[in-house]
């Protein structure tokens, strides 16, 4: 009898251990099963009939056991004293975090974040590659994209998120982290034969001068751990689904899982378009002295962005020395002169630095440059995202908010830090238009599909934050005609595309990478991309497939801008116009002209009178763009 009773006393005690808890959301289409079992945690994600995640592990510094919460609507959090697991199930998104609870910081050694799914779906993979000095986990973030069966994704290599996965009956599962400010980014590895699972950049404990040009700072011993003294919230872990691509183009994932904002008054904070000297390699023309790294060809610049209503110019590498940004600086360039001359003229200076340059005494050197009357700092060469570097970009934003500067964070993939300060307006973190100007030819055409790689981004690298893809090339080559350049680049597609990229790509400080004396010289074009404003008030997805094609439409104010692209294939897209307010209104259009297939400069830009509903036809040719302006 005694053996009895302690037998049921343990059956009952593990039946209390082990409990299923589901979330439905708030249209009852997606559920989230959590199975807080005896031997740890897990989770699986149903969208309607179609299941998105199978059983998936979650786990920190081994199982989580002993836990218990309760479902409150769509939301549930479970606990065990020591951690809490906060689950999210949203229209379009299934979601949880990890929180340490207490005071005291905790040293993670491991996390476990599972992805599991039912079928050997196609998935859309940004691969690491070319990583800095050798080292697994410093890369720049910029990838490609490989379309692969899950069965067939290589097994030792990290890949970057957002990740795309195609489900059944046309739906995407889209996998991406966000809040990651005090803890490093979310890699992604191969796991088992259809899944994924989260790989972290261990601690580094020793870094050294490397990499690309010696701008990088490069781990070259890593602890046991991936990080440390641990408090609060960490990262969201998030599964997207949609039932249309169309719905990741306004997804806002940093508006809804990114940290809150810092900074109590934000109306310093000026966005706007930039006149970039680094892609036209400084090349001017039809001018009375030697262009390069020197005064006069800045106070050009300057004179280029006032005359066109651009907010800044970037002095980009060169201005400074290689180890500092206050000795051995660049001679030729009168930084007080042209300082003087852009107050003058309405226009703000944004220089550019190394991240390792801008760490060394951070306070005293953007005190002294934002005295100076500089506005804002491009840091480069972050290329990585590990704890420290992650606390990094945290400590150089909130010293930059304090001086009023401006950031442009490159080799570095946001995870809503720009929500927390909203200083950040820009980050690379992707295969820009910089890439054309070393582009390889193979065959009959560039060695990598830029165009489908165009129509891709605005669908997942932009899901977690603006891109400074940096377009406006106004030398635009068809596929048979392109080809690398340094000193004088070309993009791949129609000048209708470049200009497109200005409405479609999210970048609040938005640049005009080519010449000032190609810009003047290609006026039309130049006035048309000088109306479109770089932030607005709101986004409404058209239509578009996954590295195919997009078109969508923004609003600033009253006015509405409206874009489509394509990849290399031509297509015709009907764009209804029922986002408009009633009446008659103006449309500007710019349209790829009936020879781009063979010229890509050729382009028409087009007047006409539209109203609410109606629907314009649009014809897209090879690697075409189309754009208008609605008042």
């Amino acid at each position: 009898m005694r053996k009895l009773l302690l037998t049921l006393m343990t059956a009952l005690a593990v039946g209390i251990q082990a409990k299923d808890y589901k979330l439905l959301s708030p249209d009852g289409q997606l559920q989230v099963t959590v199975h807080a079992g005896n031997n740890g945690l897990t989770w699986e994600v149903q969208h309607g009939t179609t299941t998105v995640l199978t059983t998936s592990e979650i786990a920190l510094n081994g199982p989580l056991k002993k836990l218990s919460g309760k479902v409150k609507g769509n939301a549930l959090t479970v606990s065990n004293g020591q951690y809490g697991i906060d689950f999210r199930a949203d229209n379009d998104a299934a979601a949880y975090r990890i929180s340490v609870l207490g005071k005291r910081g905790v040293t993670v050694s491991s996390e476990t974040a599972e992805f599991n799914f039912a079928g050997d779906y196609e998935a859309f993979v940004p691969y690491v590659n070319d990583n800095r000095g050798g080292e697994r986990y410093c890369f720049s973030f910029e990838s490609y994209y490989d379309m692969q069966p899950l069965s067939k994704l290589f097994k030792d290599s990290l890949a970057i998120n957002p990740l795309a996965v195609r489900l059944p009956e046309g739906k995407l599962a889209v996998i991406a982290d966000m809040g990651a400010v005090d803890y490093p980014g979310m890699f992604l590895v191969k796991h088992g034969e259809h899944g994924l699972k989260a790989d972290f950049a261990p601690y580094p404990t020793k870094e050294a001068i490397g990499g690309y040009a010696r701008l990088n700072l490069v781990p070259t011993q890593r602890a046991a751990f991936i990080a440390k003294d641990v408090k609060g919230s960490m990262p969201w872990r998030i599964v997207l689904v949609t039932t249309k691509d169309r719905q990741l183009l306004n997804a806002q994932l940093p508006q809804r899982f990114g940290p809150k904002c810092q900074i109590k008054d934000t109306s310093w904070i000026r966005p706007g378009k930039v006149a970039w000297d680094w892609w036209n390699a400084t090349m001017l023309t039809g001018v009375d002295f030697r262009a390069g790294m020197n005064t006069d060809t800045y106070l050009y610049y300057i004179d280029f962005a006032a005359e066109n209503k651009l907010e800044y110019i970037i002095v980009d590498e060169g201005w400074s020395g290689k180890e500092s940004l206050r000795s051995e600086l660049n001679e030729e360039i009168d930084l007080k002169r042209l300082l003087a001359h852009a107050k003058k003229k309405g226009v703000g200076i944004i220089l550019w630095s190394s991240w390792c340059n801008a760490i060394k005494d951070t306070e005293a050197v953007f005190k002294h440059y934002a005295d100076m009357g500089v506005k804002g700092f491009k840091v480069d060469f972050f290329d990585r995202d590990d704890q420290l570097v992650m606390q990094s970009a945290w400590a150089l934003a909130a010293s930059a908010a304090r001086h009023q500067l401006l950031l442009d964070y490159h080799g570095y993939r946001p995870t809503g830090i720009q929500q927390a300060w909203p200083n950040i307006v820009n980050f690379e973190g992707v295969k820009g238009l910089e890439n054309s100007k070393w582009e390889p030819r193979v065959g009959d055409g560039p060695l990598h599909d830029q165009l489908r790689y165009d129509v891709t981004i605005p669908y997942l690298r932009q899901l977690v934050g603006p891109l400074d893809y940096t377009p406006g090339a106004m030398t635009n080559a068809t596929k048979d005609k392109f080809f690398g350049n340094n000193n004088h680049p070309m993009s791949q597609g129609t000048r209708a595309h470049q200009v497109a990229m200005y409405t479609i790509f999210d970048a609040p400080l938005q640049m005009l990478a080519d010449s000032p004396s190609k810009y003047m010289k290609e006026q039309e074009t130049t006035d048309f991309i000088s109306q479109i404003p770089t932030v607005f008030d709101e986004t409404v997805a058209i239509d578009g497939k996954l590295g195919e094609y997009v078109a969508l439409a923004r609003r600033k104010g009253s006015t509405w801008y409206v874009a489509a692209m394509t990849n290399w294939q031509p297509r015709d897209l009907d764009i209804r116009l029922d986002m408009l307010s009633e009446g008659s209104h103006q449309a500007e259009i710019f349209v790829d002209g009936v020879n781009a297939d063979r010229d890509a400069t050729d382009y028409q830009k087009r007047s006409r009178q539209v109203t609410k509903g109606e629907t314009l036809r649009v014809r897209l040719l090879p690697g075409g763009g189309w754009s208008a302006i609605i008042r």
